[in-house]
C-alpha cells in the first residue's frame, strides 16, 4: 500500500483499511482494555460538543449529510440511552466521573426536550421535529437518572415523554404519527424498543395508561411475526432486507417489554428471532449486516452495532430465561467486534470507538465511528464481565 504522498487524514483512513485487510487489530481475551478504550471514546464524544450531549459519531471522510469530516453534533437519541451505560460503568469500574457525566447528560436532555414532551429526531442543529423512537430512547436515560438520583426533574421529564408516546399511539398499537423525518413510516416495528421504555415508565410510576399502551404496541408487533421468527417492517431504509441493527432493536424491545409486563408470549417471540440469528453466526463470530425474510444474508458487510446488540440480547435471554445456552455465541461475536476496535489509533475520533460497518466501506455508517455502536459494545463487555450481578443492577436492565 503506497501512502507516501497521502496527507495525515488520508494515511489514517488507509491505515484502518489496511488493518481490516490483514484481519483486524489485536484483540485481547481480557475485556477490560477494550472496555476502557470504548468508555474513553464516549467521554471524548461528550467533551467535543460543547454541551453535555454526546456526539452522534466521528466521520473519517466528508460526511454526505453533514458535509464535514470529524466529530459530529450532539445527538439526543443516543445520548439518552448512553446515560444508563455511563451509570453502570461508573459503578462497575469505580469511576465516579462517569456518573457525573450521566447526570449532566440527563439534565441536558431536559433542556432540549420539546414542549410536547417529545425528543427531536436527528442531531442538534437540524429542524427539531418530534420523533417517537428517539423519545423512547431518552426515556430510558431519564428513568436511569431517576433510579440513580431520585431527582424529580428526571421523573417529570420521563412522565412528559411517556405521555407524548401514549398520545401518538394509534388504537391498534401502531405508532404512525410522530415518527422521525428520517424513518420509513411503513417499517417502524423497531419501536418495540420504545414500547419497552414505556413499559418501564408504567412500572416505575404505577401509571396504567403507560403500561396498557406499551402492551398494545408490543403485542401488535408480535402478531406480525412470521412462523420462522421473522420480524417484518423493521428498517429505516429497506423493509425487505432490514439492518441487523434495527432487527436487534425489535428483539430487545420484545424481550425486555415481556419481562416488565410479565408476558411470556413476548419473551417467546424474541427468543425465536434471537435463535435464528444465533444460527447464522459463522466460525469467525460474524454476522451479515442485513437479512432477508428467510434469515438469509442480504449484505456482504457486517453491521458492528447489530453484532454488539445481539451479544447483549443473548446474555439478557440467558438471564431472563435461566437458560445458559443463549450465551454460546457471545464469546466469538465479542472477540470479532474487538478485532475491529482501533485502540491505539493516533486520531482520537477513531481510537477506542466502534465503526458502523466492517469493512468500513460497507453501507451502514460508512467511514464512521458511531456513538451507539460504541455504547452497545461497552454494554456487552460489562454484561459479560459481571454476569448475574449485571442482570439485577438497576441500570444493567436498562443499558
Amino acid at each position: 500500500m503506497v501512502t507516501t504522498h497521502a496527507g495525515p487524514r488520508a494515511r489514517t483512513v488507509l491505515g484502518e483499511l489496511w488493518h481490516e485487510r490483514l484481519g483486524g487489530f489485536a484483540a485481547s481475551p481480557d475485556h477490560r482494555p477494550h472496555l476502557l478504550a470504548a468508555l474513553h471514546w464516549l467521554c471524548r464524544a461528550q467533551d467535543v460538543t460543547g454541551t453535555p450531549g454526546i456526539a452522534r459519531g466521528y466521520s473519517m471522510v466528508r460526511h454526505p449529510q453533514f458535509g464535514t469530516r470529524g466529530w459530529q453534533a450532539a445527538y439526543p437519541e443516543t445520548t439518552g440511552y448512553i446515560i444508563p451505560t455511563l451509570f453502570l460503568a461508573s459503578r462497575h469500574l469505580g469511576w465516579s466521573g462517569l456518573a457525573v457525566r450521566a447526570i449532566q447528560a440527563a439534565r441536558w436532555e431536559i433542556e432540549v426536550q420539546l414542549p410536547s414532551g417529545a425528543v427531536q429526531g436527528g442531531v442538534i442543529g437540524e429542524p427539531p421535529t418530534p420523533a417517537v423512537f428517539n423519545t423512547g430512547q431518552v426515556l430510558l436515560g431519564w428513568l436511569a437518572a431517576y433510579d440513580e438520583t431520585r431527582g424529580e426533574e428526571f421523573a417529570d421529564a420521563a412522565r412528559r415523554a411517556a405521555e407524548f408516546l401514549v398520545s401518538a399511539l394509534d388504537a391498534d398499537g401502531a405508532w404512525r404519527r410522530g415518527n422521525s423525518m428520517f424513518a420509513d413510516r411503513r417499517a417502524t416495528n423497531y419501536n418495540a424498543r420504545t414500547a419497552w421504555a414505556l413499559a418501564e415508565a408504567g412500572a416505575r410510576f404505577s401509571e396504567d395508561q403507560f403500561t396498557e399502551a406499551a402492551s398494545r404496541a408490543l403485542r401488535m408487533i408480535a402478531r406480525q411475526q412470521h412462523e420462522n421468527g421473522w420480524l417484518p417492517a423493521c428498517c429505516l431504509t429497506d423493509p425487505a432486507e432490514p439492518l441487523l441493527h434495527t432487527v436487534a432493536y425489535a428483539i430487545r424491545g420484545l424481550l425486555e417489554g415481556g419481562r416488565v409486563l410479565g408476558d411470556s408470549s413476548l419473551i417467546a417471540a424474541a427468543s425465536v428471532a434471537a435463535g435464528r440469528i444465533a444460527e447464522r453466526v459463522d466460525e469467525r463470530g460474524t454476522l451479515p449486516g442485513r437479512f432477508n425474510a428467510a434469515w438469509g444474508a442480504a449484505a456482504k458487510w457486517r453491521c458492528l452495532t447489530g453484532e454488539a446488540q445481539m451479544a447483549n440480547v443473548w446474555m439478557r435471554l440467558a438471564a431472563i430465561t435461566g437458560e445458559p445456552r443463549w450465551t454460546k455465541p457471545v464469546p466469538r461475536v465479542l472477540q470479532a467486534v474487538k478485532a475491529t476496535q482501533s485502540c491505539e489509533a493516533s486520531d482520537p475520533g477513531i481510537r477506542g470507538g466502534i465503526k458502523g460497518s466492517c469493512p468500513m466501506t460497507g453501507w451502514y455508517g460508512r467511514f464512521e465511528v458511531l456513538s451507539w455502536a460504541t455504547k452497545f459494545f461497552a454494554d456487552a463487555l460489562m454484561r459479560d464481565e459481571r454476569g448475574e450481578e449485571y442482570a439485577t443492577d438497576r441500570c444493567g436492565t436498562l443499558a
